[in-house]
């Protein structure tokens, strides 16, 4: 019992329901690299290789922000902070994700076994970004749009062909929208980040400033989603969820404001985990009806 508390605990701490965010948008990146359904072994191994990078990248974060998280009242009851889990079980947590990881992209061929480490350094260097410049907003939404450029590398087996740019527009598409939406969650810690020294943009310029970049952000990305759709031969399904995908961000926020942010967990969990399942919905049933 002992075992799967600790278990339990861990999964908390890495909040592994969230990996709803990024695991459709490796989805779409594998239908389309494959122009449908891949093959059985691809989609378990990415699934692996998905689960087990949010597991090294989440559990990397709360060690190396563990002493940060005591000290800001908004994260002072994480698991890691509390006891409730050792530091031991987070390092084994990661240890073994990482393994898992690197198995995965080794089953998954060639290219995807290359780019394993340069996958690992992301993971575990994006919480030292914070520290160092207003760009880590940036770099996580790049670390997570490793998510379809990886499963795009999975199926086709390279990512330098011109037949590969839907793989990058993929790419790029995550990395605004991810940023975009955490310039939105680093509003709620500025008096804490400021007094730490940490360079997210809110604490720097402010919170009007910083939904104003998350807005063009997700401008960028609305945009992008569009103008994916003739470059990787898709269709009116996927059209109309890229419209209501933007639609959705243009409520993120709208219910959000400088002055209350209130309902920041509705926009953070609930809006950006439907963007990500519908835009993955509609592009299998395009790819289907196509």
């Amino acid at each position: 019992m002992a075992v799967v508390r600790r278990a339990a605990s861990f999964l908390e701490l890495i909040k592994f329901e969230h990996t709803v965010f990024a695991l459709p948008f490796a989805y779409l990146g594998m239908l389309l690299a494959a122009g449908g359904l891949p093959s059985a072994w691809q989609v378990v191994w990415i699934t692996v290789a998905m689960a087990a990078a949010r597991t090294l990248g989440m559990g990397a974060n709360r060690l190396i922000d563990r002493h940060l998280d005591a000290r800001n009242p908004r994260t002072a009851t994480r698991p890691l902070v509390t006891g409730m889990i050792s530091t031991r079980t987070v390092w084994a947590g990661c240890l073994i994700a990482t393994a898992v990881l690197g198995l995965a992209a080794y089953a998954l061929g060639p290219l995807p076994f290359r780019l394993y480490p340069g996958a690992v350094a992301a993971l575990v260097l994006y919480p030292f970004t914070k520290r160092l410049t207003v760009l880590s907003h940036l770099f996580l939404g790049a670390t997570d749009a490793l998510a379809p450029l990886g499963a795009w590398a999975a199926v086709r087996g390279s990512l330098g062909q011109t037949a590969d740019l839907p793989a990058w527009i993929l790419f790029l598409i995550v990395t605004l929208w991810i940023a975009g939406f955490d310039l939105i969650y680093a509003c709620q810690d500025i008096a804490f980040d400021r007094r730490e020294g940490l360079h997210a943009v809110p604490a720097r310029f402010g919170a009007r400033a910083a939904l104003r970049l998350s807005a063009v952000l997700h401008v960028l990305t609305s945009g992008l989603l569009l103008a994916l759709a003739p470059i990787a031969g898709l269709g009116p399904v996927y059209l109309l969820g890229s419209v209501i995908a933007a639609s959705l961000l243009a409520y993120e926020h709208a219910i959000i404001t400088a002055d209350d942010l209130s309902r920041l967990d509705t926009a953070f969990f609930n809006v950006n985990g439907w963007i990500s399942l519908l835009l993955f919905t509609a592009t299998a049933i395009d790819l289907a009806i196509s």
